[in-house]
């Protein structure tokens, strides 16, 4: 922390960039002050105050548990204590809010609520002094400890703030989520709200009142029962939807608000943090209530449920520009990529809207996830009956030639005939054709940058050559595939069915497994390839390989199979995933 940083702030001097001076709490609440919101109004005192304390008290990180005892039990260096006077009677409000601001809360990534304290209604000076170095020593509780480790937050990069505010007579508060957090739909307000104080709330002593609110048509949807009572009225609850609209535009991210009414039934804003549980949309997705978007997955349907590295991101970019001017729709940037390709939240999505609102389209599109991913073809059934996903006004025959036309221009319904007629002579064509394709002319000492170009040339000229085979070689298999299940319809069920169709030639991955099978049947009639995958891990394992000292038979068993599979993984959809030629460690346990 700088030396020349001050020990307190005012809330109406700072804003959401001083995150590492007044914790993510304090910066918040500034910039909402400083944007014209009604905040009540307060100082900070901030993390140099907190070094300075922590200091003193030879607080270690390493030592959470006796690095709260410590904060707690220390004196307060005379040049904090003078410094929280002056500010608290500047402010001149008598009972006040002290609530702790830590510089690892209230951030898009996780939202640290309720981890650290808060004390409210202290009164006096001698109080507020009391109440200070227990939002020190809270930043070290067992909960907010854990929490941090949950979220690879590291404990000596940490700090804390305490904010200082008038307190507000509460007659009612609550919390405002500005999108549903249950169901994750923006622009629907959800509103919980109690009598009194909203810490009666927020530690679930009492069950509170629901309300939600749609923002595009301004109504209130969702409010308790008739003869229930009602904390707020319908009113004060469109009011509150419209600060949070307000927020949520400010920050250009949902929030999740603390407010209070005091006794003349006037709105505070006591807290605004970003809502951490939603999952993020394209940058570009519209308001769903003016229109509403269908992305689907490309990696579920693929079976890979991680995050995608920013390499295998660009891979697909690339493919997905090269592959759209392939059917006859060019791309402005190829590196950007096709604009129906996304990634929010690093998974690869495609915007199939078009495709789901086409009425050939639609029935071609469910028959084919029905094979490759049934939820998501249960869900396409449920979506067409939202009339934002009506079909569009175009005859099927339209389609039925905008479809075909983009199939000829590349070339799918030859490649597709080819494959019917002479599946073993062209599998063996296509396979030396990728084989040369894959050749690239590079010298040894070629650079980073010289691969990576190599690289990009390989995906923009091969996948306008080979996607095409690639269809045509699928659509024949989903035919066959079809027709196995019309054939035994009544007669075996859908896994077995899918259990006859993996026996088919040439199958990657079942010949994969049996070469495995094989390998591992070959290395445990070995009692020293046996005996090593017993007793050593497979880290352990991998870098005995690495260094060629591996038992003999496991040694080259291992090496003739990663000569053949090597270039595969776990998720190896992402090209920046590890290869198991790079690291076997997956290998070697499943042969342990």
């Amino acid at each position: 922390m700088d030396g020349a940083a001050p020990l307190t702030v005012y809330l109406a001097d700072t804003d959401r960039g001083a995150v590492a001076l007044v914790g993510g709490k304090g910066a918040n609440l500034g910039e909402l002050l400083r944007a014209g919101f009604p905040v009540p109004n307060g100082f900070v005192l901030t993390t140099r105050a907190y070094a300075l304390a922590a200091e003193g008290a030879g607080v270690d990180p390493a030592r959470p548990a006796e690095a709260a005892e410590r904060l707690r039990a220390a004196a307060m260096p005379e040049a904090i204590a003078n410094a929280a006077r002056r500010a608290y009677a500047a402010l001149d409000a008598g009972r006040v809010a002290v609530r702790s601001s830590a510089t690892a809360e209230d951030l898009p990534g996780a939202s640290f609520a309720g981890q650290q304290d808060t004390y409210l209604d202290v009164s006096g000076v001698d109080s507020l002094l009391d109440a200070i170095p227990r939002c020190w020593a809270s930043l070290w509780n067992e909960r907010a400890v854990a929490y941090r480790r949950a979220n690879g937050v590291d404990d000596k990069r940490v700090s804390l703030a305490v904010v200082v505010q008038e307190m507000v007579d509460a007659s009612a508060a609550g919390v405002l989520f500005t999108a549903d957090p249950v169901t994750g739909q923006r622009r629907h307000a959800a509103i919980d709200a109690v009598a009194g104080l909203g810490e009666k709330l927020v530690g679930g002593a009492v069950n509170p009142d629901h309300y939600a609110v749609d923002i595009a048509s301004h109504q209130v949807v969702q409010r308790p029962a008739a003869g229930q009572g009602s904390v707020l009225s319908d009113q004060e609850v469109l009011t509150l939807a419209e600060f949070g609209d307000r927020v949520e535009r400010h920050f250009k991210a949902p929030q999740d608000i603390e407010f209070a009414l005091d006794q003349e039934r006037h709105v505070w804003l006591v807290q605004s943090r970003p809502i951490t549980t939603l999952y993020p949309l394209p940058e570009d997705a519209p308001d769903p209530q003016k229109e509403l978007r269908v992305y689907f997955s490309g990696s579920v349907f693929q079976g890979y449920f991680e995050p995608i590295t920013p390499m295998g991101v660009q891979f697909f970019r690339l493919l997905s520009g090269a592959v759209s001017a392939m059917f006859g729709f060019p791309v402005d940037d190829l590196v950007a990529g096709s604009q129906i390709l996304k990634e929010p939240g690093m998974r690869l999505y495609i915007d199939v809207t078009s495709i789901v609102r086409d009425p050939v389209g639609r029935r071609a599109f469910v028959t084919l996830t029905s094979m490759g991913e049934a939820r998501s073809s249960a869900v396409l059934v449920q979506l067409a009956s939202d009339p934002r996903l009506s079909l569009a006004r175009r005859s099927r025959l339209r389609s039925v030639r905008a479809i075909a036309g983009a199939l000829m221009r590349a070339g799918v319904p030859h490649s597709a005939l080819r494959v019917l007629r002479s599946p073993e002579v062209t599998r063996a064509r296509y396979v030396r054709e990728i084989e040369e394709f894959a050749r690239v002319d590079l010298p040894e000492d070629a650079t980073s940058e010289q691969r990576l170009d190599a690289f990009e040339r390989l995906i923009l000229t091969v996948s306008p050559r080979m996607f095409p085979r690639m269809i045509g070689t699928i659509m024949p298999a989903m035919l066959s595939f079809a027709l196995a299940v019309r054939l035994l319809r009544g007669k075996a069920r859908m896994d077995e069915v899918q259990t006859i169709t993996r026996g088919a030639l040439h199958n990657p991955t079942t010949e994969m497994d049996l070469a495995l099978w094989a390998l591992c049947t070959d290395v445990r009639a070995d009692s020293d390839s046996r005996e090593a995958l017993i007793r050593r891990t497979p880290a352990e394992l991998a870098a005995a390989y690495r260094r060629g000292t591996l038992p003999p038979r496991l040694q080259s068993g291992l090496k003739s199979f990663l000569a053949r599979y090597g270039f595969r993984s776990i998720g190896e959809i992402d090209i920046g995933v590890e290869r198991w030629s790079e690291n076997p460690e997956h290998i070697l346990g499943a042969l342990a």
